[in-house]
């Protein structure tokens, strides 16, 4: 569980957002930035751990799919089907969650997966600028990734 209050959540703020490893076009994505891609707003939805229990509600928020930043950076496919890849979201409190190629753009998780950069019309702040958000999970929490800092792809070897 992360505690978003008191001194802690300020030394793992983060305004950036790098997207890096087996990619054409590495980035480093601020809140402006992604304000600039297209935007979608979300509805709100529980936070629920790998128990079962509701940890956090979300509110109304707004960000960019994940794929769509992906397909920003260019996953650096050798042929149409090369796709075994895995994306690596990772929080500056070390937290992660992975995803396959084929989940964010064969399946409808990559409809589903959000950096969030707002929350009911104001800037994150008390969890980082960016939150990532997997809201078709069945357990949203293992993939709720606060302090975002950065998405990292790798080939599967």
């Amino acid at each position: 569980n992360h505690d978003f209050s008191g001194e802690d959540s300020h030394e793992y703020y983060s305004t950036t957002l790098t997207v890096k490893g087996d990619v054409r076009f590495p980035l480093t994505l601020t809140v402006d930035s992604l304000k600039k891609m297209r935007t979608i707003g979300l509805d709100s939805f529980n936070i629920v751990c790998q128990s079962g229990a509701v940890t956090d509600k979300t509110v109304k928020s707004r960000g960019v799919l994940l794929k769509d930043i992906l397909e920003k950076a260019s996953i650096a496919q050798t042929s149409h089907k090369d796709r075994n890849f895995y994306i690596v979201a990772k929080g500056n409190d070390g937290y992660m969650a992975t995803f396959s190629w084929a989940e964010l753009f064969n399946n409808p998780t990559g409809e589903n997966t959000y950096v969030t950069y707002e929350e009911d019309g104001l800037p994150i702040k008390e969890k980082g600028a960016m939150i990532l958000n997997c809201t078709n999970d069945i357990k949203t929490g293992p993939r709720h990734v606060v302090w975002l800092s950065s998405i990292e792809v790798n080939r599967v070897k």
